[in-house]
């Protein structure tokens, strides 16, 4: 069928209705089932086409591994199987040492509760007013008076020392 040049690409009312129908006339379904079609049977019947000579060519070039790429291939097998045992073995230490910190962590807390408890109970069992009896009545210590007390500038910031010997 020849086409005029006002057709523009539309189709024909015959072209339509093959389109349609499925091309082929004599099937139709009856029923409310669908007739299986044998794919196979179909694909084998189907012409074989021969490949372009190029075609062929790249194909069976594909099939076939030369020497250095299969070593290709194995060097780079190597290095990531080398890239993912290291990662591992770090992610395995970083573990190791993450425990290692938290084991040591809850060590010192427990260290510093235990310091903080012990040097409670050692504030609360002085008794100042113990320790000025004694001082006082049994080794004679007295307050110091007006002009016993010196004051010093510290210029520098750091702390000050001052020894005094008595002769003895």
């Amino acid at each position: 069928m020849s086409r005029n040049r006002r057709s523009y690409g539309h189709r024909t009312y015959e072209e339509s209705r093959r389109a349609y129908r499925g091309g082929n006339r004599g099937e139709y379904v009856h029923g409310n089932t669908v007739r299986k079609f044998d794919i196979q049977e179909q694909w084998e019947q189907a012409p074989v086409k021969k490949p372009h000579p190029v075609i062929r060519k790249n194909r069976e070039k594909a099939r076939h591994m030369s020497a250095g790429y299969v070593l290709f291939l194995a060097a780079a097998l190597c290095v990531a199987a080398f890239v993912l045992v290291n990662f591992i073995q770090l992610q395995s230490d970083l573990t190791t040492l993450t425990k290692t910190v938290a084991d040591m962590e809850s060590e010192l807390n427990g260290l510093k509760l235990s310091n903080d408890e012990e040097y409670n109970r050692i504030v609360s069992s002085i008794d100042l007013e113990e320790i000025k009896r004694v001082a006082i009545g049994e080794l004679g210590m007295s307050y110091a008076e007006e002009g016993q007390i010196v004051e010093y500038e510290d210029k520098e910031g750091d702390y000050m020392r001052r020894v005094t010997g008595s002769g003895k």
